[in-house]
């Protein structure tokens, strides 16, 4: 409670909150969640207080998750980036779901100067706050998309700062070397980019980190290749004052990433955003608003991501910087990239549905094509165990190489 209006809470106050009467019970009890490191005490403040580490705060979240049976167990971590980190869990029921941790204050505490900076126009504390906005607003955004039939997880619940959602059976995007028809991937994720902007929405970070693809064989034979978006915390309306500049970033990191990945590169402009916004189907930004996302937090988390450089501009990444002819040096940076926001949910189930596709006329040359359809890099091979050897043993003791060297003993 007295985190909502402080960043680092007296301890005068955490002992009126709790209601504790004895002097040292409240001491014990600190000490305790300190030792834990579910709390911490602040060095060289004004006064004597504590604050609430993402420890004590990722608590308070699972253990609400727990008390509503939305998540039953943890699992492994899968991703990890600037300002989340990603985990499998699974339900009481036994089915594998995707937990996502924000964590913007992650950036904010290596910069203590802008953070102090932003804090002097809010009491409150910031990292806090604005992983909580981060969450919200994920999880606003993917129940309104969800709905409209877009091609996104799907979300099960949201508490504080985390946001569970559906576990998606694809593989990003950044590790697929090779498809079969690169030309249909394409015209679907610049389809996928209209379509946001005529429900009112921009992705504002539409790359390879954050399109999860699926090899889906359809009944006739054929293979399809079904693409699910991910992260929201940055999307924007199409009444931004940027909106067309962040819709034309997202197009030209497509293009971009088909350039260099696939070879691919297409022969027609566009697509453009005035065209996109010619025929706005829905506001779906005005319902997510309405539905407790206010104007007023859409600022607030805005101003934040930018002060801190984590408002979705991923352009300038190591890896997006290597030349074409070097493909393997290429996913050497990628792999070693750990602080790109997106290498998330990299394993899973369910699939979503997504909108229906016109099949295309398919040959019996094309579907062998297709058969091997995505070429997955692996990152991270394991060698196979006949292959490990063990090291080598000295062969006479340190004690005796260094005699025989003339080192005092």
């Amino acid at each position: 409670m007295g985190s909502r209006n402080h960043e680092v809470v007296p301890t005068t106050l955490i002992s009126q909150i709790s209601s504790l009467r004895s002097g040292n019970n409240v001491h014990n009890c600190i000490s305790n969640l300190a030792k834990i490191g579910l709390i911490a005490k602040v060095k060289n403040a004004s006064y004597d207080g504590y604050r609430l580490t993402y420890g004590g705060l990722d608590y308070l979240a699972l253990h609400t998750h727990t008390k509503g049976s939305v998540v039953y167990s943890v699992g492994n971590q899968i991703g990890v980036g600037k300002e989340s980190d990603i985990f499998v869990c699974a339900s009481e029921t036994g089915k594998q779901l995707v937990l996502k941790i924000h964590r913007l204050g992650r950036i904010s505490f290596r910069t203590v100067k802008a953070n102090r900076d932003y804090l002097r126009n809010r009491q409150s504390g910031s990292w806090m706050y604005m992983s909580r906005l981060a969450a919200l607003k994920e999880y606003e955004f993917m129940k309104s998309l969800r709905r409209e039939g877009f091609p996104v997880p799907e979300p099960i619940g949201h508490n504080r700062h985390t946001v569970i959602m559906g576990l998606i059976d694809a593989f990003p995007m950044r590790q697929i070397s090779k498809v079969g028809d690169p030309s249909a991937l394409y015209a679907e994720l610049l389809a996928q980019i209209v379509r946001f902007a005529q429900h009112g929405l921009i992705h504002g970070d539409f790359n390879e980190f954050n399109i999860l693809v699926e090899e889906r064989h359809e009944s006739d034979g054929t293979i399809s290749l079904v693409p699910t978006i991910i992260d929201f915390p940055q999307m924007v309306s199409i009444d931004h004052a940027n909106a067309e500049y962040y819709f034309d970033r997202d197009v030209a990191c497509i293009k971009r990433f088909f350039d260099r990945r696939f070879g691919f590169t297409s022969d027609e402009p566009g697509p453009f955003f005035k065209d996109a916004t010619k025929r706005v189907v829905k506001r779906l930004d005005v319902e997510v608003q309405a539905s407790g996302f206010s104007k007023k937090m859409a600022k607030e988390l805005e101003l934040y991501m930018k002060e801190h450089g984590i408002d979705g501009d991923t352009e300038e990444a190591p890896n997006t910087a290597q030349e074409d002819d070097d493909e393997e040096a290429e996913d050497d940076d990628e792999v070693a990239d750990a602080e790109d926001p997106e290498a998330l949910q990299e394993d899973a189930a369910l699939p979503v549905q997504h909108p229906t596709q016109d099949p295309d006329t398919t040959t019996p040359s094309t579907l062998a094509s297709q058969m091997t359809i995505l070429d997955i890099r692996d990152t991270d091979p394991l060698p196979d165990l006949s292959e490990v050897k063990p090291p080598p043993q000295p062969s006479i003791s340190t004690k005796q190489a260094k005699k025989k060297a003339g080192w005092a003993i």
